[in-house]
């Protein structure tokens, strides 16, 4: 097994060579709150995947983590910033046995400024990490606390994203966020610096330059002019360049010119109808778990997506890696972004603000990737019992992001809040499939769940999770056939390859015909552990032969 965690973890915000100093590799490793560091672990992968040199699953809450690093001279004339991707799920840093911060979520990036904690010199930092997958107010996706069952996976404890120092001078750029208008033919820009002064903001296409800008405050914003925008679109990752400038800092970073918006029933993209051909991503790994082991994974994953006739990917019950959502943007690939509610109660008053809290994180951090089209704040989530948090996890990501879509929570139950109303349908017979949907509204299958609002037909109609037939390609290999039930996925297993090409380009057909809908989601990319519904194993050998499969998807 070859890992290479060592690039450079933040693609769209990137400073110059000599700012970057990995602490990815070996580190001091233990379980319990206190102890001994008795064993060794390759961070940044967690103890429970075998890429980690542990591989194994413990019933522990807390896991520890030790590092002793020299950095040259040149990397501490400025501030240093210690990140770390993301930790599940408290996280707690200690730079030469001082407490440097205090992290809760377990998807979303910290970054602190150790700049005062370090010496000449030897240092050494410490991370501390309390995880309760079955704590109900804590947020969990698909980690299962009682071992892999269902459609629940292994839990994944501490880190499990890169681990990177950052030098940057004594006044630098914190973030930016840019949001396109290209009926306006520009860019919005918000840019916060760590204090008042002048930001310069240049725009390049293909090595030329666009526009540019130049203001001055502490969080600033200013629009350049992008005229006659060359749109980003499926399969045409047209990115523009940025560089910006504040005193002796420079980040290079980038955005994409499209439009996403809803017309009746009709998807939009760049003013054009969308059928959106989705693929359910759950984002593991057999190695890594919920880390890759080579960030070559990324590009390759997006390409047997194209291969089998996806346009794009539901970022399933996850917060992906960056680097996976930079090769989206490169390729023109479609994406939704989710937040991992399953494990959070949101019955509990408590669930709002812990939701709140790390999911304006999420937006943060990814708001300028074009090949996210729309954010889905909860999966199979019950307003009933809180309608509350919906409504306020809607109102939030609207105000802070107008240019995408909003599926308030998919399938099962949804409000009048939701840009796009979307079902789950697991039906796997074809023809009993095709008899829910009718003439829309009234022929439209709805999730029968109390409190749902039932769909009106004035806004598009997604079938964001369907198929789901579980294919044991091994058994198939070692048997000729497969029995219904074992392994784990929905309906009746098909028996070979024909029956299940047949079957799933029945299904697609049904939807891809019915003029009211705007697109689908299949179950799924890959196999995970027990759950074998993928078009691909989870080590990811191609199940089927991929033209037929591309034909089935793409009709």
């Amino acid at each position: 097994m070859s890992v290479k965690r060592n690039e450079y973890p933040r693609p769209n915000f990137r400073r110059a060579e000599g700012t970057f100093f990995s602490l990815n590799g070996k580190w001091e490793f233990g379980y319990g709150k206190n102890g001994e560091y008795d064993r060794e672990i390759t961070v940044p992968f967690v103890p429970e995947a075998s890429a980690s040199g542990i591989g194994e699953c413990r019933d522990e809450k807390y896991v520890r983590y030790r590092r002793t690093f020299t950095l040259p001279e040149s990397f501490l004339q400025g501030r240093v910033l210690l990140h770390i991707g993301a930790c599940d799920y408290e996280t707690t840093v200690w730079i030469n046995g001082v407490s440097a911060g205090v992290h809760v979520g377990g998807y979303t990036p910290i970054e602190l400024d150790i700049t005062a904690l370090l010496r000449p010199g030897e240092n050494t930092v410490t991370v501390t990490a309390f995880d309760d997958t079955a704590n109900p107010l804590q947020p969990s996706g698909k980690q299962a606390a009682d071992a892999p069952h269902g459609c629940f996976y292994t839990k994944c404890s501490g880190i499990w994203q890169s681990v990177w120092l950052e030098s940057v001078p004594e006044k630098y750029i914190k973030s930016v966020k840019i949001l396109p208008d290209v009926k306006g033919e520009k860019a919005d820009f918000t840019v916060e610096l760590s204090e008042t002064g002048k930001v310069f903001a240049e725009v390049t296409f293909g090595g030329e330059m666009v526009g540019s800008a130049c203001t001055e405050g502490k969080t600033v914003s200013f629009s350049v002019s992008v005229p006659s925008p060359h749109l980003w679109d499926i399969g045409q990752g047209n990115l523009y360049g940025v560089r910006l400038s504040f005193e002796k800092d420079t980040v290079d970073t980038y955005f994409g010119m499209r439009c996403v918006e809803t017309e009746g029933r009709k998807l939009l993209l760049n003013g054009k109808p969308l059928f959106m051909r989705l693929v359910l991503d759950q984002g593991y790994y057999p190695e890594g778990i919920y880390t890759a082991a080579d960030p070559a994974d990324f590009a390759e994953d997006i390409d047997r997506c194209i291969a089998a006739g996806f346009n794009g990917a539901r970022m399933h019950m996850k917060v992906f890696e960056p680097e996976y959502i930079f090769e989206a943007d490169k390729k023109g690939f479609l994406l939704w972004g989710e937040y991992p509610n399953w494990g959070l109660d949101i019955s509990r008053p408590e669930a709002t603000d812990i939701f709140l809290y790390e999911w304006e994180e999420i937006l943060c951090r990814d708001v300028n990737h074009p090949s996210i089209i729309g954010w889905c704040p909860f999966n199979e989530a019950f307003p009933g019992d809180n309608k509350d948090i919906i409504k306020k996890a809607v109102s939030q990501t609207r105000a802070f992001d107008p240019t995408r879509l909003v599926i308030d929570t998919s399938g099962y139950v949804h409000s009048a809040q939701t840009d796009i109303y979307d079902v789950h349908d697991y039906e796997q017979n074809p023809r009993v499939f095709a008899s829910h949907y009718g003439k829309f509204p009234e022929g439209a299958f709805i999730n029968s769940v109390e409190g749902n609002e039932g769909y009106d037909g004035k806004s598009p109609y997604f079938v964001s999770e369907f198929g789901g037939a579980f294919y044991d390609l091994d058994a198939v290999h070692e048997n000729g056939a497969q029995e219904s039930g074992n392994p784990w996925g929905y309906g009746e297993a098909p028996k070979n390859e024909d029956e299940f090409v047949e079957r799933l380009s029945a299904l697609c057909a049904v939807l891809r015909a019915h003029p009211d809908i705007c697109g689908f989601c299949y179950t799924q990319f890959t196999d995970v552990m027990q759950e074998m519904n993928g078009i691909f194993t989870y080590d990811r050998r191609e199940k089927f032969n991929m033209e037929r499969v591309r034909k089935a998807v793409e009709g």
